[in-house]
């Protein structure tokens, strides 16, 4: 064989190897490589479910204990949700009592509660189309779900609700018992509702949970 012929074959022979083992390389790279996702991204929300903001009644939204100046607007509406800077905040002492009506049925299933680490909601329960519901007498009726807040959920990790009580929702009372330091004044960022309507089929109007 010709010299100028051995050394192409060699050339490419040479080439190949080289492409082989850099291949190989990145493959073993991106398989060790560790996840970086943050607890909400990571946080797999079941297809179907949607932001029910939209179907919130607005005029009938109340909260118990909460400071006037930093009232439940700043966790639950758009706009102000999604300002880190602002919070609802209790008042007298740890507690939290909110009471959303929706002006449709809907089905719920799953929220999210934001905060800090340290003044953050630790204790949630849930209450499915329970009325009238004070400081004196919350503790009277069984919730229908409750929730220890983690670390995670306080980043924006959905909790999920045992979907069967939260069927045929014409309101949910939210009462956060106390937070995660056991200081006076608990700080709530964010709350998200996640569900479906009952009746309505045409899903054009609704903000999909993946816009967020």
């Amino acid at each position: 064989m010709p010299f100028f012929l051995t050394q192409l074959f060699s050339s490419i022979a040479i080439s190949l190897s080289l492409t082989l083992l850099f291949s190989f390389s990145l493959s073993a790279a991106c398989v060790n490589r560790p996840s970086t996702m943050s607890a909400e991204s990571a946080s797999a929300i079941p297809k179907g479910q949607v932001d029910l903001l939209d179907f919130i009644d607005w005029s009938g939204v109340e909260c118990l204990n909460q400071n006037s100046s930093h009232s439940i607007s700043n966790a639950l509406k758009q706009g102000y949700r999604e300002d880190e800077g602002l919070n609802l905040e209790s008042d007298a002492d740890e507690q939290l009592l909110i009471y959303i009506p929706f002006n449709q049925v809907i089905k719920l299933h799953s929220i999210v509660v934001k905060g800090p680490e340290e003044e953050g909601p630790k204790t949630v329960k849930l209450f499915a189309n329970r009325e009238h519901m004070g400081f004196s007498n919350v503790n009277d009726f069984p919730p229908s779900d409750m929730a220890e807040l983690s670390v995670d959920n306080l980043k924006g990790k959905p909790v999920t609700l045992k979907y069967v009580k939260f069927q045929n929702v014409r309101s949910v009372t939210i009462f956060i018992e106390d937070n995660q330091s056991g200081t006076d004044i608990t700080k709530v960022q964010k709350i998200l509702l996640y569900g479906t309507t009952v009746e309505t089929t045409d899903m054009k109007g609704l903000k999909k949970i993946e816009d967020h």
